[in-house]
C-alpha cells in the first residue's frame, strides 16, 4: 500500500499559558492544511515544520539575535532554505516561533478570539516560509489577500477588518 507523504508538525510548548499541546497541534494543522490547499502544494516526499510556542522574553532574544530588533513580536519565521519550491518541498520547511503575551494582548486589543488570531499568525508565519513578505505595499497587499482567503476557508473573518463592497 502506497502511503501519502506527510508534513510532520513538531510542536514545542516552552511556557505555561498556551492552550494544551493537542489543541495547538489541531490549530496548527488546520492552518497549515489551509495554506497548502490555497497554494496548491501537495507533498511528494515527507517534510517537517517546527513550532515553538514561547513567551515574549524568548521571542525578544530570538528577534534580537536573528533580526537585530530587541523587542518581542507576535510571530517569527525561519525558513530552512532560502527559496522553497512549491513542487518539491525540502525535508525540513523551517521554524515558526510565537510569543504568548503578544498574541494574547493583540487578540484582546482587536477583540478577536485567541484561536482565530493564533491561526492567522500561523498562516502568516507559514507564508513567510514559502517566500511571501510585506516589505512593499504590493507585497503586503498580496500577502494580506492570501491570508484573508486562507482564513475564510477556516471560517475565520478577515483579520484586517476590511468590509467587502457589495
Amino acid at each position: 500500500m502506497n502511503q501519502k507523504p506527510t508534513l510532520d508538525l513538531q510542536i514545542a510548548v516552552a511556557v505555561d499559558g498556551w492552550p494544551a499541546e493537542d489543541e495547538l497541534r489541531q490549530l496548527a494543522s488546520g492552518a497549515v492544511d489551509a495554506v497548502m490547499r490555497k497554494l496548491g502544494i501537495t507533498l511528494s516526499t515527507p517534510s517537517e515544520l517546527s513550532f515553538l510556542f514561547a513567551d515574549n522574553d524568548a521571542v525578544c532574544e530570538i528577534n534580537e539575535r536573528w533580526r537585530g530588533i530587541a523587542k518581542p513580536t507576535n510571530v517569527l519565521s525561519f525558513p530552512a532554505i532560502e527559496k522553497v519550491d512549491h513542487l518539491q518541498l525540502p525535508p525540513v520547511l523551517g521554524d515558526i516561533v510565537l510569543a504568548l503575551e503578544t498574541v494574547s494582548s493583540e487578540a484582546a486589543l482587536e477583540n478577536k478570539p485567541f484561536d482565530n488570531h493564533l491561526s492567522h499568525l500561523i498562516v502568516h508565519g507559514l507564508l513567510h516560509i514559502f517566500g511571501y513578505d510585506h516589505q512593499s505595499d504590493d507585497e503586503a497587499a498580496e500577502m494580506e489577500a492570501l491570508e484573508t482567503a486562507i482564513l475564510a476557508t477556516l471560517a475565520i473573518p478577515d483579520p484586517y477588518g476590511k468590509i467587502e463592497e457589495r
